[in-house]
């Protein structure tokens, strides 16, 4: 591995401005036949490097394109392009890097703001990516992004903690395996099975929700907090917390300082949060391995998918071909998305990366376990969160029946009480 840097892929709760527009003047310059092409982009983070990592590959082929990538965090994006798209496209760039829960309100709320890209041929793709990949790039049964990294679920853990404990995760299954194994390990060592900001946010629980094949909305936009699936696992992580199991912590930075500590034996998140051991915790390699989150019984799901992220092309720029063709190279292409892996630490999503080298070799800090390959297999099964346009409110509402929760409601009543608030805020329908 080249470098690494701390990246979340988590959910803002803001919400997006609700404006419809029509298409955008585009933000670049391009000549005619043999002239050069320059496509902007709006990106964050480490998005920024494998975009241009990937330009230098594409113009191996292509040497009169190039790349301009603007570099601003992701709010920032959100609100310069809700902006841009409510004034008509104004000042929009070429490409830009949209998180997977905002990509259908986006395309549902100005519906002629981003090129329609099944109409360019992006459909003949769709099997190159997991299904819920596809599904969460689709709207109206169109692409209007291309798939780009993911969040395959796991649990991180201590190889040194469970050990002491004279636990293994090979006899961890289900999530009933694992709080009788959190119990033994806290009496053990005096360490927590996993870290919580009970308050603020509901990564758990989302996982959960997720592998359970239900989220805040069904696949028809109707509300489904109060599912029994949804129960099920609020009441789930409230048993670990009625056992003295979960170390609440302030923000990222708490969990991060819990990693590095080893105040706690497991962290339930992304595959991207790899990055954030290796660098945060250089001193403890060789003591981490990962296992898939536990199922609700014995046989069920353990897919799980926290983050992700794919490029759409506002409409009505100068390059709209440029940038179709560019980042249907980047999408497709093993050898990009593999050094945007290994560099970047960005989870691919294509389907014929994961038969690269990387993803059977060995990782010696996580003591020479082949992880790679345990997250590329459990893309497949998957199943697909429905966001719609509300996310930002379900996930505040979430949030709020969980900090209900961990105060003394009982779950069932917290995320009732959810449900409601939420309908009244988007005049949605609650499953009953």
């Amino acid at each position: 591995m080249k470098k690494w840097w701390t990246a979340t892929g988590l959910a803002a709760a803001g919400a997006m401005m609700l404006a419809g527009c029509s298409g955008s003047d585009g933000g670049s310059s391009s000549g005619g036949d043999g002239d050069e092409t320059t496509l902007t982009a709006w990106a964050w983070n480490v998005n920024v490097g494998a975009l241009e990592d990937a330009m230098a590959l594409y113009q191996e082929e292509n040497p009169n394109v190039k790349i301009e990538v603007e570099d601003i965090g992701r709010l920032d994006v959100y609100d310069k392009l809700s902006t841009g798209l409510a004034a008509g496209g104004v000042g929009l760039p070429d490409i830009v890097l949209v998180e997977d829960d905002r990509i259908g309100g986006y395309a549902q709320a100005f519906p002629d703001g981003f090129v329609n890209l099944s109409d360019m041929g992006f459909e003949d793709n769709a099997d190159l990516f997991p299904t819920f990949k596809q599904e969460l790039a689709t709207v109206n049964d169109s692409f209007y992004a291309m798939p780009f990294d993911a969040g395959p679920g796991g649990m991180f853990y201590r190889r040194s903690i469970f050990e002491e404990a004279g636990v293994s995760p090979d006899d961890i299954e289900t999530w009933d395996d694992f709080l009788e194994a959190g119990k033994q390990i806290q009496e053990a060592t005096g360490v927590a099975a996993m870290p919580l900001d009970k308050f603020n946010d509901d990564p758990t629980f989302r996982m959960m929700l997720n592998q359970l094949g239900t989220y805040y909305f069904d696949e028809n936009g109707n509300i489904d907090l109060t599912s029994p699936e949804a129960v099920m696992a609020m009441e789930k992580q409230m048993e670990f917390e009625e056992a003295g199991l979960i170390k609440e912590v302030d923000g990222w930075n708490g969990t991060v300082s819990a990693t590095i500590d080893g105040s706690v034996a497991t962290i339930p998140f992304g595959a991207w949060y790899y990055g954030t051991i290796i660098d945060q915790a250089q001193d403890t390699s060789g003591d981490w391995g990962v296992f898939l989150l536990p199922a609700f019984e014995e046989g069920g799901n353990r897919a799980s998918n926290l983050g992700g992220s794919s490029w759409m092309i506002p409409s009505g720029g100068d390059n709209e071909e440029a940038a179709y063709d560019f980042l249907e190279f980047f999408s497709t292409s093993p050898e990009a998305q593999v050094i945007a892996m290994e560099d970047y630490g960005l989870f691919p999503s294509l389907n014929s990366a994961y038969e690269e080298e990387i993803f059977t070799s060995e990782d010696e800090f996580f003591g020479g376990q082949k992880i790679w390959e345990l997250f590329a297999d459990e893309m497949a099964d998957v199943e697909t969160p429905y966001y719609t346009e509300d996310y930002a409110i379900g996930l505040d509402e979430a949030i709020k029946a969980q900090a209900d929760s961990f105060n003394g409601t009982p779950p069932a009543e917290a995320l009732q009480a959810a449900a409601e608030r939420l309908a009244e805020r988007t005049d949605r329908e609650i499953n009953n």
